[in-house]
């Protein structure tokens, strides 16, 4: 919501009017939409508990999970601060998940799953720099999304070759694979996909099951799984 100016102090205005859209688009038989609603790292620990507060009071339907993202290498270590929000967010039923792993090292997935108690990682590419955080993201069995064209667009490794999907998912981290921003990548979901199919000699059983994790990961109600 801190993005979206015209809607400043409007958050039930603003679900409302995206519900209707969304609304819209399920009647012209378009998959139907959950909603996360992400905090900025750059926002106080008050702010955040008060987001949460007020999705509670609203229960609307459409907001499925409470996130948080923002430049983790600008803002540094900034779970603790959210702890209490996501917490709370936990006790009233929302998912949650985290940004974490793709501007941050490896000790920001920690923190997500350790401090946050996070559902999902967004991103999470770089716990492969820490073999006990993989083994963390194992054994609890917590999915990341992972993103290839984004992180070689933004820098984070050099080419597809050096990505480290392959090897996170041989180690049994589960994966998913998603676009990002597609508007702004010219990223498809398909052209993702075959990107790393041929990249990484995956045959259909591979592909079945990061699908099923993607599936899995969405915080879909299970009627839609």
């Amino acid at each position: 919501p801190t993005h979206w100016t015209a809607w400043k102090r409007r958050l039930p205005e603003m679900l409302n009017a995206m519900d209707e859209g969304f609304s819209r688009a399920e009647a012209e038989g378009l998959p139907p939409v959950g909603i996360c609603i992400s905090l900025l790292r750059t926002q106080s620990a008050q702010e955040a508990i008060d987001l949460v507060e007020s999705l509670a009071k609203l229960a609307h339907p459409r907001v499925v999970a409470l996130s948080v993202d923002g430049n983790e290498a600008a803002t540094g270590r900034t779970a603790p601060k959210f702890a209490d929000a996501f917490e709370l967010a936990h006790e009233r039923g929302l998912k949650t998940t985290v940004h974490a792993g793709e501007s941050s090292d490896a000790d920001g997935v920690w923190d997500a799953i350790e401090v946050l108690r996070a559902d999902r990682i967004d991103h999470g590419v770089r716990a492969i720099n820490d073999p006990a955080v993989v083994k963390l993201l194992v054994d609890k069995q917590i999915p990341i999304g992972i993103c290839p064209s984004s992180n070689i667009v933004l820098k984070v490794y050099p080419t597809l070759a050096d990505h480290p999907i392959e090897r996170l998912r041989q180690a049994g981290v589960r994966i998913s694979i998603n676009t990002d921003d597609p508007s702004l990548l010219g990223a498809s979901l398909a052209h993702e996909y075959a990107l790393c199919q041929n990249q990484f000699a995956w045959g259909d059983e591979v592909i079945k099951e990061i699908a099923r994790t993607s599936i899995e990961a969405s915080f879909a109600p299970t009627l839609l799984k």
